[in-house]
């Protein structure tokens, strides 16, 4: 059984940082590409970032780039997320996801979900 667990949420001050992580168990983790995507109240759920190919690839949302980092340890199946310069704008629920065969940041690329942490950024 797949397993994703987000940490590392919570309420920070604009201009602050955080690092979210993904605890992953029941598969094989190096293979998968593992992505980050959030979801703000009232908006649908957008990509944040990807790593592939055991994290020679990555990938972030326009909104992020420069200011977020995505790294992950295969030897602990864990995924992270690191966040500076946090704005306002970047509350959301934030959510770790795997897909198996995933070349982009379309949810249905991927098929395994986590149950999200929120972010909150007070201005």
């Amino acid at each position: 059984q797949v397993q994703l667990v987000e940490s590392g949420g919570g309420l920070v001050q604009a201009g602050g940082s955080l690092r979210l992580s993904c605890a992953a168990s029941g598969l094989s983790f190096s293979s998968y590409t593992m992505a980050w995507f959030r979801q703000a109240p009232g908006k649908e759920r957008e990509f944040v970032s990807y790593s592939r190919w055991s994290g020679g690839i990555t990938s972030y949302a326009g909104s992020v780039k420069g200011r977020f980092t995505i790294s992950r340890d295969n030897a602990k199946n864990t995924l992270y997320l690191q966040m500076n310069s946090l704005k306002p704008e970047d509350t959301a629920v934030y959510y770790c996801a795997a897909g198996f065969a995933a070349t982009s940041g379309s949810t249905t690329q991927y098929g395994y979900w986590g149950q999200g942490t929120q972010v909150t950024v007070s201005s």
